[in-house]
């Protein structure tokens, strides 16, 4: 494995615990700043406003050289999570969270170019795959060492970490990764051209709905597992860690696959699959080992789609790949935010827990038909050599 993806790895590694560690924090953020609940959940939504916000940015540094691009962003959100740890305030964290977040898609989005030009060839899947494991490893091993420190010290302990391993990968992206050819320079409104075809939006949609319908069950993960498949409250943080897992094997399993036999049919079939599960999950979830089974599975799908994804996107998005690059990232928190909020839908009406899942299912469907359309209309065209 090239040293350079490693340290690209270390990039999203910190990326996945500056998001998602104030989920399980949460709480002691919230009696801390002596807010409600919902409230301290403003802070999880700014990071994902911020990272929307910060794709399109990256139009502005077309010019740079791509390993410059990384650094700053890696500088922005260190110097993000190091308000949030410091943070007096509701409104301060609020700023910071939202800063924090405007790195996040950008970094994805230069990474997977990066990634792929350092790749050998026919292995630009399996390479993004590895830049992408960082966020998997961070939900197997960094939220729960954030969820820790937290307990043990302070809320503002996960993002000092967030902050010290970012000067960690600042000194391995300027050691191990190479200087990379940039890309053409296509002008400011080039770089939105390849948005007048329909491939980028097929699968800008399939990631938002796709990816919505597994939140709008993983987003109620932890009361499905304790209410309905009678799992203990102390056996949840075992099984966010097998979670965890499917995360790191689904994501490295697809990226091998997508170079075998191509990104979009890989992806279309895990959407396919997560259809099932979903599926599976509302008739089978009172069954605790099946259920664990099943959390582990579409965790593992969520993330066998991601480095297809990113490399589709790159490909059609010419003139403007990285931001294309960046709106899949963009795609996946509005998929985030969707798949919570429809997810929640069936819980305000008073049915059980097992609903969120069923309510996914369509999401996941409709994504399967968008992969579906986008590889028999312009995928085939488009095979490498």
């Amino acid at each position: 494995m090239k040293k350079s993806l490693i340290a690209l790895a270390f990039g999203t590694l910190a990326l996945g615990i500056a998001e998602f560690v104030m989920m399980g924090i949460l709480p002691e953020v919230a009696r801390a700043l002596g807010l409600p609940i919902a409230t301290a959940g403003h802070f999880i939504s700014a990071y994902a406003i911020g990272v929307c916000a910060g794709a399109p940015v990256l139009t502005l540094a077309r010019k740079l050289p791509l390993k410059h691009i990384l650094l700053a962003l890696v500088a922005l959100m260190m110097t993000g999570n190091l308000f949030a740890a410091l943070a007096p305030n509701y409104w301060t964290l609020l700023c910071a969270r939202f800063v924090s977040g405007l790195p996040h898609g950008a970094y994805f989005g230069v990474g997977s170019i990066v990634a792929e030009k350092l790749a050998p060839k026919g292995k630009g899947s399996e390479a993004v795959s590895i830049m992408i494991a960082g966020m998997t490893v961070a939900n197997l091993f960094g939220v729960p060492l954030g969820t820790a420190l937290s307990s043990a010290f302070s809320w503002r302990a996960p993002f000092f970490l967030v902050s010290i391993w970012g000067l960690i990968v600042l000194y391995y992206i300027v050691r191990w990764v190479p200087p990379v050819e940039g890309l053409p320079d296509t002008g400011f409104k080039g770089q939105f051209r390849f948005l007048k075809s329909p491939a980028p939006w097929l699968l800008l949609g399939a990631t938002a709905l796709g990816n919505g319908g597994v939140f709008c069950w993983y987003s109620y993960i932890t009361p499905l597992l304790t209410h309905v498949s009678g799992f203990s409250p102390a056996a949840i943080t075992l099984l966010m860690m097998l979670a965890g897992f499917g995360m790191v094997a689904g994501n490295l399993i697809s990226g091998r696959l997508s170079d075998k036999y191509s990104p979009a049919p890989v992806a279309a079939f895990v959407q396919a699959c997560l259809f099932v599960f979903l599926l599976s999950i509302f008739f089978l979830a009172s069954n605790p080992w099946i259920s664990a089974t099943l959390m582990t599975l579409c965790t593992a799908g969520l993330f066998a789609l991601s480095s297809p994804q990113q490399v589709l996107i790159i490909r059609h998005s010419p003139g403007g790949e990285m931001l294309g690059a960046a709106s899949v990232q963009m795609a996946f928190n509005l998929g985030n935010a969707l798949g919570a909020y429809c997810g929640g839908l069936p819980l305000q009406a008073g049915l059980g827990y097992r609903y969120p899942a069923l309510v996914g299912a369509p999401f996941a469907l409709i994504g399967f038909i968008l992969l579906t359309v986008f590889y028999k209309k312009f995928e085939k065209e488009k095979q490498p050599e």
